[in-house]
């Protein structure tokens, strides 16, 4: 995903609330008498169903969620919270979205105004004029294209698929060979965009593998399914299919899969439904969503939404009246979707990285599938990292044991 709690997930968190607190209130009245209990039982049922038509809908605008206190050089000072305190190199949004500057390690933390404020290193802006105000702070360390964020040569190419023609990058390996190698296909996450993937293409760029990156069904500029709805990688696996014929076309081999969160979800999707499957050498994912049903369950329980309210939203997603309540093009199934049940199912190499601090994937579900599959499933677990921030946490560890990983499979 980028699952609720990320991109856009904010409001996913918002909603939740203003459900729980409305169900709670619902409820204390329903015990005025039979009248009051049956607005009650519909009133839920109604907050049940927004719950998850937010969950299956793309976010068009994304709340800020740090501030920047001040500007300098070589430095940036902002309001302290988690986000802003945790270690590692971040990206920062300001304006709207019309400047992203890259940030570095903590330099310290001191006091301001009423409260904290933490000071980190800033490494550069790469697009806008970065000032105080609010922010969204980010995961995505670098911003643009292949060639402008890291200076990777790279092709602009269409994937051609049943929802029509998705944009992507091709992007060369060091000795600019494309024909007979094992080729990449990277997937993002829920809520996201190919800058997603960014962060790993230095590392398949020195390995000499070549990597698409394919937009899907729903995302900024590409073409939208029929229902414009989310389908948590029930629906959107075909177009990944379609970019892993487009490398096989391309002259590629095999092709290796990696997917962030929602994308995890996505490339296992592939893997047990594609015909194409048999050319997937090996598979790489960061933060993935294995079970649906754990990380919706969290989610509520996270954000304080009353049990029967979340398992009514969750179940509503596969039932027959999905498609009505939600405007899905049909109900998704989450049995399917469930990769921890389903572990004697996998058939390649398969490495987990997981944050142990992800507040929105969680990471048990990674922990059973490599305990349910240690012949084939290896996790690496990223101390205080958050969701899909593995790489940014520990960025040298996340590149050595992903080409540690890559060299045994390609």
């Amino acid at each position: 995903m980028s699952a609720p709690g990320t991109a856009g997930g904010g409001e996913v968190a918002a909603a939740a609330l203003r459900a729980a607190s409305l169900t709670r209130a619902v409820v204390r009245s329903a015990v005025v008498g039979g009248a009051v209990g049956l607005a009650a039982s519909a009133a839920a049922s109604a907050l049940a169903t927004h719950f998850a038509r937010r969950v299956v809908t793309p976010e068009k605008v994304r709340a800020d969620d740090v501030r920047v206190l001040a500007v300098e050089p070589d430095r940036v000072v902002l309001a302290a919270s988690d986000l802003t305190l945790a270690p590692g190199r971040y990206g920062l949004w300001t304006a709207g979205g019309a400047t992203h500057s890259q940030l570095g390690d903590v330099i310290g933390v001191e006091e301001a105004g009423r409260g904290r404020a933490v000071v980190r290193r800033l490494l550069g802006t790469d697009a806008g004029v970065l000032r105080p105000g609010p922010g969204r702070w980010s995961g995505w360390f670098h911003t643009g294209d292949p060639g402008r964020a890291l200076g990777l040569p790279f092709d602009d190419v269409v994937v051609t698929s049943p929802v029509g023609d998705l944009p992507a990058w091709l992007v060369h390996p060091a000795d600019g060979q494309l024909h007979g190698k094992v080729w990449a296909v990277l997937v993002h996450g829920r809520g996201g965009t190919r800058e997603e993937c960014l962060r790993a293409l230095p590392v398949l760029h020195r390995l000499g593998v070549p990597a698409l990156v394919p937009s899907y069904r729903n995302d900024p500029g590409a073409p939208a399914s029929l229902s414009g709805r989310y389908g948590l990688g029930d629906t959107e696996w075909v177009d990944v299919e379609a970019a892993v014929l487009h490398a096989l076309d391309a002259g590629a081999r095999d092709v290796v899969l990696v997917g962030w969160s929602m994308g995890g979800a996505i490339v296992l999707s592939h893997l047990s439904r594609s015909w194409t499957a048999d050319r997937v050498r090996a598979v790489v994912l960061d933060g993935p969503v294995l079970d649906w049903r754990t990380v919706l369950q969290h989610q509520a329980r996270v954000h304080r939404v009353p049990p029967p309210l979340g398992r009514a939203g969750t179940a509503l997603m596969g039932s027959p009246l999905a498609r009505a309540a939600l405007g899905v093009e049909g109900p998704l199934d989450l049995d399917r979707l469930d990769w921890v049940t389903r572990a004697e199912e996998l058939r390649v190499p398969l490495l987990l990285l997981h944050g142990d601090a992800d507040a929105v994937v969680p990471v048990g579900p990674s922990r059973l599938l490599a305990a349910a599959r240690p012949d084939l499933v290896s996790l690496l677990e990223f101390p205080g990292a958050g969701h899909c921030r593995e790489w940014n946490s520990d960025p040298d560890r996340w590149e050595r044991e992903v080409a540690r990983f890559l060299l045994e499979h390609l």
